[in-house]
């Protein structure tokens, strides 16, 4: 294992027992995490992600294969030793899971304590987590008094009361608005950034991998399908798992039959009409078949895919025009 990965999995099976018949959850999977990523592990419901993350924390215990935590295999350790190590991973899930009779503050001091440190300790630990979080003046608040992103802060803050190496995020968004989601990854981001925590995400939204992931896995049918950066993923994806998640729902079942070519935006272009210049300055119409982009800080994230107009010259025309602007441009046939 290569000094720079925290985690490294290999070979890892997970199965349970339904009504007598065994149901395979996840089967030999090989992944690599390494030290300051925030790593996506993108699939549709079912797909295995949410088993997979309880895997890496042995929440659940595979069946057979590895989980190898900053060197030390964890499914070899006992009971004791484990707990131990889990301080060091950090847990946030979809429905914050805070504990509605403790205020704010006793919510993130609760793993200190069964850490053992004073009560005293514990909770200049937590108002100072609450302040890194954003909520100071909520100290003393009880989770009913606090909206989603609220909660959702304060779990952040709580899996980080133990000074974790990992934090683990499962569909941790997925019960918030747009807005709250976005501030919620901003303040992953800045966690990332100034503590050096790497993060994993569990999700099936292509959007919150675009927003803050620097690496992806996408997991189909109990397995790992691709993996890579996620610029280079989404630009190229080679499987069909991956072709359907990223060229989106409004497309995945259409099949063109004329030419068409796929435009992505990777944030190295500001947010700009492109379409609109392009029939402007090249003369050439076209039909705009999907479009799914967005504005981060004035750079544009996300894809369209174009109906081209007939005859060659005028499509040699359109592409050169894109690819003059250093946009990734492919073709694109039948992406169903």
């Amino acid at each position: 294992m290569s000094t720079n990965t925290i985690i490294s999995i290999r070979g890892l099976t997970k199965t349970f027992l339904s009504n007598k018949n065994t149901v395979t959850a996840l089967r030999n999977i090989d992944l690599d995490i390494k030290k300051g990523d925030i790593f996506g592990i993108i699939g549709v419901s079912g797909a295995g992600k949410s088993t997979l993350v309880r895997c890496i924390n042995l929440l659940e215990r595979p069946d057979s294969g590895s989980v190898i935590f900053d060197g030390r295999d964890l499914t070899k350790l006992s009971e004791k030793q484990m707990q131990q190590e889990r301080r060091s991973i950090g847990m946030i899930f979809q429905q914050f899971n805070l504990l509605m009779q403790r205020q704010v503050w006793k919510n993130i001091t609760f793993p200190l304590e069964i850490a053992g440190l004073s009560k005293d300790d514990a909770k200049s630990r937590a108002l100072k987590l609450l302040n890194t979080v954003g909520l100071s003046d909520k100290a003393n608040s009880y989770p009913s008094q606090l909206s989603g992103g609220q909660k959702q802060r304060v779990a952040i803050a709580r899996a980080l009361a133990t000074n974790p190496k990992v934090l683990l995020c499962d569909e941790a968004t997925s019960a918030l608005d747009p807005g709250t989601t976005k501030e919620v990854l901003a303040l992953l981001r800045e966690i990332n950034k100034t503590l050096g925590v790497t993060i994993i995400i569990i999700t099936h939204e292509m959007s919150v991998i675009e927003e803050v992931c620097n690496k992806v896995a996408v997991i189909d049918k109990n397995n790992i399908v691709e993996c890579g950066n996620v610029s280079d993923v989404f630009t190229h994806p080679k499987s069909e798992a991956a072709k359907k998640l990223f060229f989106g729902e409004g497309v995945k079942d259409k099949s063109f039959s004329k030419r068409c070519c796929r435009i992505v935006f990777d944030g190295s272009s500001s947010f700009d009409p492109v379409i609109a210049d392009m029939i402007l300055q090249t003369g050439e119409a076209v039909n705009i078949m999907f479009a799914d982009t967005k504005n981060i800080d004035g750079k544009a994230y996300g894809q369209i895919i174009i109906q081209l107009p007939d005859g060659e010259i005028a499509q040699k025309k359109i592409i050169s025009w894109l690819r003059d602007r250093n946009l990734s441009v492919e073709e694109v046939s039948d992406i169903g």
